[in-house]
């Protein structure tokens, strides 16, 4: 099922997640619904808070190529548990803000450590786009947007498209 994406300025975008204690099918069916609205956006990733879920959970395929066989990823409780020293920038952009984009450096490479759908710990080790995604995921789990990471003047020139677009949507 498909589920709304709240859209920035939300103040549910702004508030750190609770970790999952105990993965029910509730949370496994929340993952499919996820995976289900982020392919529909269409986006590479989608946090649990942007559907108004406070949750620590992610879920992510970047996986672009055509022929490529998709492969999403549902993180429970993912950690970053090294960074690289080396940085790499990616035009990024965000369901929760349509339409807006811009240049954020991050590292290059990240160790991720996560609980899947079925309870099981697993780590692995991400680069380019896929690092890039992992890390813009879990700042939404922190309640930081990318945003937060540019120049406080395109931060707000952003934030006010975004209130822009909401206001129209809301007419509708």
């Amino acid at each position: 099922m498909k589920r709304p994406i709240l859209i920035h300025p939300d103040p549910r975008l702004k508030k750190v997640a609770t970790p999952v204690d105990d993965i029910s099918d509730e949370l496994r069916k929340l993952s499919d619904d996820m995976l289900e609205t982020m392919y529909d956006a269409p986006g590479i990733g989608l946090a649990a808070p942007q559907i108004g879920i406070l949750q620590r959970l992610i879920v992510l395929d970047c996986v672009k190529e055509d022929g490529e066989a998709p492969r999403p990823l549902v993180m429970f409780n993912p950690e970053i548990v090294s960074a690289s020293d080396e940085t790499s920038s990616y035009e990024e952009g965000c369901l929760s803000i349509p339409e807006q984009y811009a240049e954020v450096t991050r590292p290059a490479e990240v160790t991720v450590r996560w609980m899947d759908r079925d309870g099981n710990a697993r780590e692995e080790t991400f680069d380019k786009l896929w690092a890039t995604c992992v890390q813009h995921e879990i700042d939404h789990l922190e309640g930081k947007l990318f945003i937060d990471h540019i120049s406080p003047m395109r931060r707000q020139m952003i934030t006010r498209k975004s209130q822009k677009l909401k206001r129209e949507r809301a007419r509708g």
